[in-house]
């Protein structure tokens, strides 16, 4: 991969779609000199802002802006680079856009210009997954999570990691080939197991702040479930901070399936706030139960919500009961203003329970500590940096072959099986910064971004 420079130049609007007060416009490959010639009749010095007219084939203006100039390597993709800053008009774009297809660009998909940076050595493949986590982020918290990868603080973490592999494949594989040097079991003196111990724990602990970064990055999808009646919708609204779902005192208000994104300090939430779950007679409210049974099988965690003065009821029971297996659940006590029980943490039928009042807020924080738990977050820490789901895959890989490898040196004493093991960890952690990738993956990851990045 290392000085990969495509054969072609691409061109994309940079900035945001729409009227605005500005429009950007990137290019990129190896026909910018020639076509800026074309387009504004010089080649501006690098990196030196420039006043210019973007023309069309007959000399006519189609726009005038400012043109920066960007000479390879030196640019965000490692090609010449050169952007157009011009007035934020989609009329004015699309002719800009055509004029430089016709100087022989060709229109960019999504992503290219992050995968060019990628595969000219530009941005490692997580700092480049970083660039689409910044854009899209829901919170400031992801956002600042999102610019510390983008910074290579997860890179850095994970270089450290396989330097730490690199060495001990070195030592483990010169046991393997001198065997007898000086009358030294190398594979039996400790020395290896002890230092794959350390980079064992080093990996958990980096997981540990990958999943923080995951968990800020996707956020908690939430059912919200109980008996009708229980303050459901209340708690919906609460924490919503505004009227989203009908509250009455009639049971069954809550027909369909209410869906709400919003930001709990940081921490972005998908609240699905469903019908009561009972046997019913109403083909209206039947289609909500089945709706609320089918979004608890696609929820990260439901909170089942009871009355605090009845507690913990039978009905109650019955839909802990009813739960998934797999599923966690966190038990909320609302109406603590009526039961005049204490608002705050409170373990729940062996459940992780918060006592809480939806009409006057008492217990919220208390439930929004214990759900920034649920990613491991505490207090008011921040991620380290921002993760996704197919960078804990390769971390529970690397995992697993290190976990392997310790048996075959302790249990078979076998530094060739070792020595592999310690490989495949160091493959798994290269998947992450894209030093081992395919194309497929590379694909798949580039096309979620926006065109123009």
């Amino acid at each position: 991969m290392n000085g990969t420079t495509a054969n072609d130049t691409i061109a994309a609007l940079a900035s945001a779609a729409g009227q605005a007060g500005v429009a950007v416009v990137r290019v990129s490959g190896p026909d910018v000199p020639r076509i800026a010639r074309c387009l504004i009749g010089r080649l501006p010095e690098p990196r030196r802002a420039v006043l210019a007219r973007f023309t069309d084939a007959a000399g006519e203006t189609i726009d005038q802006g400012v043109a920066l100039y960007f000479a390879a390597p030196a640019s965000f993709t490692g090609e010449h680079v050169l952007e157009l800053q011009g007035h934020g008009s989609p009329v004015l774009v699309d002719e800009l856009l055509a004029r430089l297809v016709a100087l022989g660009a060709r229109l960019a998909g999504p992503g290219e210009f992050s995968q060019r940076a990628f595969l000219n050595d530009k941005l490692s493949l997580d700092q480049a997954e970083a660039i689409a986590d910044a854009i899209a982020a829901g919170s400031r918290v992801s956002a600042r999570a999102a610019i510390r990868s983008l910074e290579g603080a997860f890179a850095r973490e994970i270089e450290a990691l396989v330097e730490a592999l690199t060495r001990l494949r070195v030592y483990t594989e010169a046991a393997i080939d001198f065997p007898d040097e000086d009358d030294v079991d190398f594979l039996g003196d400790g020395a290896i197991e002890r230092r794959l111990a350390a980079i064992t724990e080093d990996l958990a602990a980096l997981r540990a702040r990958a999943v923080q970064g995951a968990g800020f990055r996707d956020g908690l999808r939430l059912v919200i479930l109980g008996r009708p009646n229980v303050g459901k919708s209340s708690l919906l609204n609460r924490l919503a901070r505004r009227e989203t779902a009908i509250v009455t005192e009639i049971a069954g208000t809550t027909r369909d399936v209410l869906h709400e994104q919003l930001s709990i300090e940081g921490l972005p939430l998908t609240l699905v706030d469903t019908a009561g779950l009972r046997e019913t007679d109403d083909p209206v409210e039947a289609e909500g139960v089945r709706r609320a049974r089918a979004e608890i099988a696609a929820a990260d965690r439901v909170l089942l919500v009871i009355d605090d003065q009845a507690g913990l009821t039978a009905a109650d029971r019955a839909l802990l009961d009813e739960m998934p297996e797999e599923m966690s659940v966190t038990v909320v006590a609302n109406k603590a203003d009526l039961s005049g029980q204490p608002a705050g943490p409170t373990p729940i039928a062996g459940r992780a329970g918060v006592r809480v009042a939806a009409i006057d807020g008492r217990g919220f924080e208390a439930l929004a500590a214990h759900l920034k738990s649920l990613v491991g977050i505490e207090g008011d820490a921040e991620p380290a940096f921002v993760a996704r789901r197919r960078h804990l895959a390769a971390l529970d890989r690397a995992a697993a072959a290190l976990a392997l490898g310790r048996e075959r040196l302790v249990v078979d004493a076998a530094g060739d099986l070792l020595a592999e093991e310690l490989r495949l960890a160091q493959a798994a952690l290269g998947e992450i910064t894209g030093q081992v990738s395919s194309d497929d993956l590379l694909g798949e990851i580039f096309s979620s971004f926006c065109i123009g990045k």
